[in-house]
């Protein structure tokens, strides 16, 4: 259950971009981190440039953007991990263009401290095991 979060700085970025990013993005975690589309959620904050510093100076004359996912510790691999921050940054490239510092994080979350409708991961993945 990836929660995204991307930070662009651009109030303007058009619909049809931020619906190609929540796409992609999601494609991406169904593909990479072998997660489900319907439990991904995408968030987009569109922030002004002057609220965006690089080397402590306001972004000018340009994009860029910041991607946060929150996983399930421990249900994906360094490579899986490797190949979602890879095809992130690609993705954030072909739809905004150049950018000069573009990142990708991704926080783990141990399975009984996120949850979903009201159960957590632990309990999701413990219920999903086949019972022996």
């Amino acid at each position: 259950m990836p929660y995204i979060r991307v930070t662009v700085p651009d109030p303007d970025l058009p619909a049809d971009v931020r619906r190609a990013l929540a796409e992609g993005l999601t494609r991406l975690a169904v593909s990479a981190l072998h997660k489900v589309g319907a439990r991904t959620i995408v968030q987009i904050d569109l922030i002004p440039a002057g609220s965006y510093y690089i080397d402590g100076k306001p972004l000018t004359g340009g994009r860029d953007a910041h991607v946060e996912a929150r996983l399930t510790l421990g249900t994906n691999s360094a490579a899986e991990k490797a190949a979602f921050i890879a095809g992130a940054d690609e993705l954030l490239s072909d739809l905004l263009g150049p950018l000069p510092r573009s990142g990708v994080a991704l926080h783990e979350l141990p399975a009984e401290s996120y949850g979903y409708n009201g159960v957590t991961q632990f309990d999701f993945y413990r219920r999903a095991a086949p019972q022996q």
